[in-house]
């Protein structure tokens, strides 16, 4: 160990302790015990380790995409996990159900609309079975999968968004409106568009060269992009006006961009004598970063993924084997390192699970979708919090993004703004059994109402039942055809007393009895079946306008095809006159 300090020249630490140089300590301008004792800043995160999967819960035998785009190339919802691969003449990517690991076959089916490379993929928020893709075709398209996943080659879109002159390299839904996604092209370009109507909402041309990811905010009101001018720009997505903008890393590399909340943006990328950098920002001054960390000296682009509810920021360079993550404080310098998982294998991509996904069983906070670069498969890598029970963590666990939207795409472009729907890690399990009428956010009524539902039998009398147990099926048997032909008797004559009463009202005026029945006969009804009634309505609604995207593209299809066909018989005419 060296020196005590530039002033206590000569004395170090054992001779100390071991002579009586107490004078010459008291001496020193700065106190000993600081410099020799420091403190272990307190956090939950900080034991967090990484878990590789078993070799049969891989995806294995996938032909991932060789492209050297600078993008992920795989995407991971609580159902499916979509990776791009390649394929020749074309563009293509498969999807398969989250529990479908292990080999992949040859003859998988795919995704095979694009014309060309596809350069991303993103799942939308709100429905867990809708799936962009941008491609080398200059065209960004929307597709639907079943739940039981892929039988047949898919190459019939739900629509497609036309609007950019060059290939588009990044996609990214918004986090709150519905159906508006933001896709950047080669050609300079950010456009804001309504993937519902096809429509184009905005226009963003401020960029003079090509933009190397971008980013909303937690509410959307912001979007942040970095381009090729080494330029961090927020932007005002519904204006399009930048807000601020900086030079956000002094390398010629690609940068990376993220929001940590509404305000503060994390920025990775190059230094001038090419050494990684982390950067934090506040986008309404982006002329200096808040804090600048160096990483390393490696040449792999790092990806910066955030966790919103614990506050993580996890970086993954392509090209490496390791993953570092760090925790985000309020204070300064506003980013604290916890560890890294380390592996042998590189890593072309990752796919980030959705925190609804999640499974809170194993405490894990996170879960990724590792991309070899060396072998054909895709690794889940879950990222685990230590803890000795088993039981729901509640402070792991804080209400996150629900898969409900806050607006319309039309009502965010008129300027309303609203933060996400949130739900409960504990009883939103799935999108299945998730009900956005069930959230609360007091944390003492929820509980205390699980609590009453887990323990109501406990009120209830027990009555003993003395028939014999070789008559018992038959008996219940007779019981539930009985409950039913009395229920569906009483529904017959609800329905004729509704049709009695209705005539009577159109024949007769100012009668109070009849009103008093009309009343009581439908009042029932309505209170019970209305929220059935939306729901099967919305349902339907969505079917018929999914079926009629899917009729209307296949007679442009048909019509091309029709047009294809007449121009080579024409070619033929023409080379037998001749």
């Amino acid at each position: 160990m060296g020196t005590l300090d530039k002033h206590c020249t000569g004395y170090k630490i054992d001779d100390v302790f071991k002579s009586n140089a107490l004078v010459d300590i008291r001496a020193c301008n700065k106190p000993v015990v600081k410099s020799l004792f420091r403190g272990v800043r307190s956090s939950k995160f900080r034991h967090v380790y990484g878990s590789p999967s078993r070799r049969e819960e891989l995806y294995d035998n996938i032909p991932i995409t060789r492209n050297a785009h600078d993008s992920n190339f795989c995407a991971a919802n609580p159902k499916f996990v979509a990776i791009v691969t390649e394929v020749a003449g074309g563009g293509a990517f498969v999807v398969l159900p989250i529990n479908k690991t292990g080999r992949l076959d040859l003859n998988t089916s795919k995704v095979t609309g694009h014309r060309g490379p596809v350069l991303d993929v993103k799942w939308n928020p709100f429905n867990d079975n809708i799936i962009a893709s941008c491609s080398d075709d200059c065209t960004i398209k929307l597709w639907y999968i079943p739940d039981s996943g892929l039988s047949c080659n898919l190459n019939e879109w739900l629509i497609e968004l036309r609007g950019h002159r060059r290939r588009v390299g990044y996609i990214e839904w918004h986090p709150t409106a519905e159906n508006v996604i933001a896709s950047s092209g080669f050609d300079y370009l950010v456009m804001l568009w309504d993937a519902g109507t096809g429509q184009i909402l905005n226009t963003i041309d401020c960029h003079p060269d090509i933009v190397h990811s971008l980013a909303f905010n937690r509410d959307g009101t912001r979007l942040a992009t970095t381009c090729k001018d080494k330029k961090i720009r927020s932007i005002d997505p519904r204006s399009g006006l930048v807000v601020s903008e900086g030079i956000c890393h002094e390398g010629s590399r690609s940068c990376k961009v993220i929001y940590l909340d509404n305000e503060r943006l994390l920025t990775t990328g190059f230094s001038t004598y090419s050494d990684r950098q982390i950067a934090i920002w506040n986008h309404t001054d982006l002329s200096e970063p808040l804090h600048r960390v160096n990483i390393d000296s490696s040449s792999g682009i790092l990806f910066p993924y955030y966790d919103y509810d614990t506050r993580m920021v996890y970086l993954a360079g392509k090209g490496d084997g390791n993953i570092r993550y760090y925790e985000i404080v309020d204070e300064s310098p506003y980013i604290h390192f916890l560890n890294q998982f380390i592996s042998g294998c590189p890593q072309k991509g990752f796919g980030m699970m959705l925190k609804r996904g999640c499974n809170v069983s194993r405490c894990e906070i996170m879960r990724f979708y590792k991309l070899h670069t060396t072998r054909n498969v895709c690794e889940p890598i879950s990222m685990i919090v230590p803890r000795k029970s088993d039981q729901y963590q509640h402070d792991l666990y804080p209400d996150t993004a629900a898969p409900v939207p806050a607006l319309s795409a039309q009502e965010w472009f008129n300027g309303i703004s609203k933060p996400p729907v949130l739900m409960s890690m504990k009883t939103g399990v799935s999108v299945k059994t998730h009900k956005p009428q069930a959230f609360v956010s007091n944390e003492a009524t929820r509980n205390d109402t699980n609590y009453r539902m887990k323990f109501a039998f406990l009120s209830k009398e027990t009555v003993p039942d003395y028939r014999p147990l070789d008559m018992l099926p038959e008996i219940e048997k007779n019981q539930k055809t009985q409950v039913n032909q009395n229920m569906k008797f009483q529904q017959i004559q609800q329905k004729l007393s509704n049709s009695l009463v209705g005539k009577f009202t159109n024949t007769t005026d100012g009668d109070e009895e009849c009103n008093n029945m009309k009343e009581n006969s439908n009042s029932n009804d309505i209170m019970k079946n209305e929220y059935q009634m939306k729901k099967a309505f919305t349902r339907q609604c969505e079917e018929l306008n999914m079926l009629r995207k899917q009729l209307a593209h296949r007679d442009r299809r048909i019509q091309d095809l029709e047009d294809l066909v007449s121009t080579l018989q024409s070619q033929l005419k023409v080379q037998r006159l001749q």
